[in-house]
């Protein structure tokens, strides 16, 4: 007997048969004998709906009642699978968030998990009962409602899957495993068998929508096996699991993009001691994440420009908290640019191969491809092009790095 945490998204449960299809690949899992825990999504397009009308109320929702309203989606799909399992016999129950509990942090929107207690969960499914679960929901500090960001049912599955002792999790959704890049753009993508922990981590932080940044954090911390499933088709998927467990490692395993990048400059930046810290404290204090950065050369000693990304979410908050500062922080003036994307090549084999990064600014040369920010980590290089580029970079990358399937 195996005990497993499955995932399914919104388009795998975005209507009825969709829900009575979940039902059906949850029983195969009971009848074969495992211990099962049911996360789910909202139905595809319901929290975008829900996130539309709190800012139609609002140009700054109350991030409490933000996340009291953008949590009810979840709850209609557990409803129902759970009725939709009992119709088929077997015994299930639907958990909110707050019932289980999954304790966070107080950060409403974005919050972070903290604790999940499973005891009395543990002790239902051992007695047979699928326990179906709110992805995306917990309860903070203040006994409100929070939810973890969009994707967050991901890391939902995977901290149950920790906090259970889950012999796997397995994250059903629209596609049929990871492919080394986005196959609607690239049409000679390929699907990966086996990623590493940090390979993945990388390709969710930079775009890549199959999994969240956060899961994929969690399943690295905790050495939960991950795999990546089709809800409507039975065919094997691509397991993230641990770099010891793949033989034959490749040079670059995928290339990512996000269009989810807003570009911003100050201009004119008093170039002094602690000027950096004094712009990107307050907005992490503000919950804004910061990416890519870059600081020009000062003209003469005294004033400089500062480059960063942001996403597009966050521009708001991001240009209140910067224009509220102005005359302490001293910049001339603040601009931003959407029109931007941001192309990432990863791959373990990075840490012992020169020339990534320069194939990949060569290959990017060759197509009159400007690149505008630079940033790598160990096995990552990204950077930052105008929006338009986004396919014709993907599709050059690819074939450059050998990725193009037969």
């Amino acid at each position: 007997m195996a005990r497993i945490v499955m995932k399914f998204g919104g388009t795998s449960v975005g209507d009825i048969d969709r829900i009575k299809n979940v039902a059906n690949r949850v029983k195969r899992e009971v009848d074969a004998g495992n211990q099962v825990a049911v996360v789910l999504s909202a139905m595809s397009g319901v929290t975008n709906q829900l996130v539309a009308w709190c800012n139609q109320m609002a140009k700054l929702p109350d991030p409490r009642e933000y996340d009291t309203v953008v949590a009810t989606g979840e709850q209609v799909t557990i409803g129902l699978l759970a009725i939709g399992l009992q119709e088929l016999g077997l015994e299930a129950r639907s958990w909110c968030g707050w019932q289980i509990p999954i304790r966070s942090n107080g950060v409403h929107g974005k919050a972070r998990i903290d604790s999940i207690d499973t005891a009395r969960m543990s002790a239902a499914m051992a007695q047979g009962q699928v326990a179906v679960v709110a992805g995306f929901q917990a309860v903070g500090p203040d006994e409100r409602i929070s939810t973890l960001g969009r994707g967050g049912s991901d890391t939902s599955a995977v901290a149950l899957a920790a906090a259970l002792g889950a012999d796997r999790c397995d994250i059903y959704t629209d596609v049929d495993g990871i492919y080394t890049t986005d196959p609607r753009i690239v049409a000679k993508a390929r699907k990966l068998h086996r990623i590493t922990y940090e390979e993945m981590l990388e390709l969710a932080s930079v775009g890549a929508k199959v999994l969240q940044t956060r899961s994929v954090e969690m399943a690295m911390k905790h050495r939960v096996r991950v795999q990546v499933l089709s809800s409507f088709e039975d065919k094997p998927g691509t397991l993230v699991c641990d770099e010891d467990e793949i033989v034959e490692k490749e040079l670059v395993s995928g290339i990512a993009y996000s269009r989810d990048e807003t570009k911003v400059t100050l201009t004119r930046v008093p170039d002094r001691p602690g000027v950096a810290a004094s712009i990107f404290g307050p907005l992490a204090d503000a919950s804004v994440n910061v990416d890519m950065i870059v600081q020009n050369v000062s003209e003469d000693g005294r004033f400089t420009d500062l480059t960063f990304t942001v996403a597009h979410t966050d521009l708001e908050r991001a240009r209140e908290v910067l224009n509220a500062a102005q005359s302490s922080l001293g910049f001339e003036r603040l601009s931003d640019d959407p029109d931007v994307v941001k192309v990432s090549v990863i791959g373990v084999g990075m840490r012992s191969h020169a020339g990534i990064a320069q194939k990949m600014f060569q290959t990017l040369a060759q197509e009159g491809i400007n690149i505008q920010v630079i940033s790598t980590s160990e096995i990552k290089i990204s950077v930052l092009i105008a929006e338009k580029y986004t396919e014709l970079a993907l599709r050059a990358l690819h074939t450059a790095y050998g990725l193009d399937a037969a």
